[in-house]
């Protein structure tokens, strides 16, 4: 048996069923989401809703902090959220499955207007900084103590300097968000790779990007700047395959995993879990037990933890036990919420 600190997932989308961005979610459906995360060894996530229009987005998160309010699991397992989009490059092959008929140009306007009357603050935003062009969105929200992520975004390396002199320290899901063609050297997909000051996230799943291409992407990246994240939505953890609600429109989840809307090619978000992540990395001979949990876990809450002491958000002590074959066993939370599987 092994025993590690809980992990941390910065990108979920919804799980076990349960469609995060969905505007008539209660607690009931969260605190069902959460139980079903704990079992994959997850104590702290930050629930993660995606483009639509601004009406749209303040009802969703709405409906999201009332149920994260009204749950039991709620107070101890999410600090606050992630918003990616609506400021994302709509060009095809960056947009994935936002749709872009409702991204926006950065707006700090909508950020605040959206946080207004909620009980936990948006502590990610991830956004295409070739949209913002003097740095004034990044900064603005470096300035409210939010985390600052590129992703869907075509943004060159020189841009990306002064996005991260500006304040931005993110990559999200590295490797996605792109189209299938890139130049062969200068493209966005090199620049993210050689910024040393941005941490990186990446889906394991083994779907959105080959095993050997991951290896080859952590080792450009380094283990000690990558983060696991999972993408995941309400299919997660869920044993049929079929027909699945995300952010309002309905996605189909294939036997192999892979989750995508009818008919389209790329990827609608993913049916990963985080403890699965970890076993692909050890099963893939990418990293170790050990270097693969720190990736799910010390990794996220260090990136997160100025945001999170600046709006008074704590990740509680938790700790995860696994059985030889990298399964969790147990999972318990400082509060005294413990679990036992198997």
């Amino acid at each position: 048996m092994k025993v590690t600190p809980g992990l941390f997932d910065i990108q979920v989308n919804g799980f076990a069923g349960v469609d995060f961005n969905d505007e008539s979610i209660e607690a009931e459906m969260l605190d069902f989401a959460l139980e079903a995360m704990l079992k994959t060894g997850v104590t702290c996530c930050l629930p993660t809703l995606i483009t639509a229009s601004g009406p749209v987005l303040i009802r969703r998160f709405q409906a999201l902090d009332k149920a994260v309010t009204g749950s039991k699991l709620g107070a101890l397992m999410v600090p606050g959220y992630h918003l990616e989009g609506p400021f994302l490059n709509p060009a095809e092959g960056y947009a994935g499955c936002h749709p872009p008929q409702d991204m926006l140009a950065p707006d700090i306007r909508l950020i605040d207007d959206i946080e207004k009357g909620l009980s936990r603050p948006i502590l990610l935003v991830t956004c295409a900084p070739e949209f913002d062009a003097s740095g004034a969105f990044v900064r603005a929200l470096t300035e409210r103590g939010k985390r600052v992520a590129v992703g869907h975004s075509s943004v060159g390396y020189a841009q990306l300097q002064e996005a991260v002199e500006a304040g931005l320290s993110l990559c999200t899901h590295l490797g996605n968000g792109i189209p299938q063609t890139l130049p062969k050297l200068d493209n966005t997909l090199q620049a993210q790779l050689s910024c040393d000051a941005l941490d990186a996230c990446f889906i394991a799943d083994g779907l959105h990007i080959p095993p050997f291409a991951l290896k080859n992407l952590l080792r450009a990246k380094t283990l000690a700047r990558s983060i696991l994240v999972t993408d995941a939505m309400s299919a997660a953890a869920c044993k049929n395959s079929g027909m699945y609600s995300f952010a309002g429109v309905k996605v189909e989840l294939a036997d192999d995993g892979t989750v995508r809307q009818p008919g389209a090619s790329n990827l609608a978000g993913s049916s990963l879990t985080l403890d699965q992540a970890v076993r692909n990395l050890v099963h893939w001979n990418i990293a170790s037990f050990d270097e693969a949990v720190e990736m799910a876990s010390a990794h996220p809450g260090r990136v997160m933890q100025k945001a999170m002491v600046h709006h008074s958000q704590i990740r509680p002590e938790s700790r995860v036990v696994w059985d030889d074959n990298n399964a969790v066993i147990e999972c318990h939370i400082a509060s005294g919420i413990s679990r036992r599987y198997n």
